[in-house]
């Protein structure tokens, strides 16, 4: 059965553009002209010359929100993840910079992704900069310039891309939402696990172990 993806309604006012992006602040959504008219293209182009992460989004490049926490976050889950991932062969695991192109003209960047040699249907890594990419598991740490709004928005089409499981990690709460399904989840708080499920099974990561990453002092 073919996927339909319905096209949302044009929006009529800069108000009306940044609610459908999540209600993001106006600071990270990159002025192009035309406007809702960006491509691919352009999002190469600015990585080349600027030090910010974008995603394409409905014509618009949207920065990335990040910080140095999560972004020690982000790298703690993927050694483990890579560490799991690599002893048993099981594909390849990304980082906070690897594009991927969910659908035609969206573009996202998962802070942490695993996607299985199933999601390669030629056995190697694809030379695209942005690949047409699915990954088994989108992993987002989340930054304090990210929206509820937006990380649904998100949630949403992981899943509809073809993501069998999501994790989303705030280090202000030291918490992590599981998500099996869009509606399906669980909220881990620090005493627990995430755990790969049917995704990767036998992979632990205790939250606390995790969270400790940010209590590290020079000695």
């Amino acid at each position: 059965m073919t996927t339909v993806v319905a096209s949302p309604p044009t929006p009529r006012t800069l108000a009306d553009l940044l609610e459908r992006l999540g209600g993001v602040a106006p600071e990270r959504v990159r002025y192009h002209l035309p406007l809702g008219q960006a491509t691919e293209a352009d999002l190469l182009e600015i990585a080349e010359h600027d030090d910010r992460l974008y995603e394409l989004v409905d014509g618009m490049l949207v920065e990335k929100g990040m910080g140095y926490r999560e972004s020690l976050l982000a790298v703690a889950i993927a050694a483990l993840l890579r560490g799991f991932v690599l002893e048993r062969n099981l594909g390849f695991v990304s980082g906070p910079d690897g594009t991927m192109r969910l659908f035609p003209g969206l573009v996202r960047i998962p802070d942490v992704a695993f996607a299985s040699w199933d999601r390669f249907p030629d056995g190697r890594v694809p030379a695209d900069p942005i690949p047409d990419l699915v990954p088994d598991l989108a992993v987002e740490v989340l930054s304090a310039s990210n929206t509820a709004a937006e990380m649904d928005r998100k949630r949403r089409e992981y899943f509809q891309a073809g993501v069998r499981l999501v994790w989303l990690v705030d280090p202000r709460s030291r918490t992590a939402v599981v998500f099996t399904s869009p509606e399906v989840s669980s909220v881990l708080d620090e005493s627990q696990s995430l755990d790969g499920g049917a995704v990767l099974p036998g992979f632990v990561l205790p939250l606390r172990d995790l969270f400790r990453e940010l209590d590290r002092q020079r000695q």
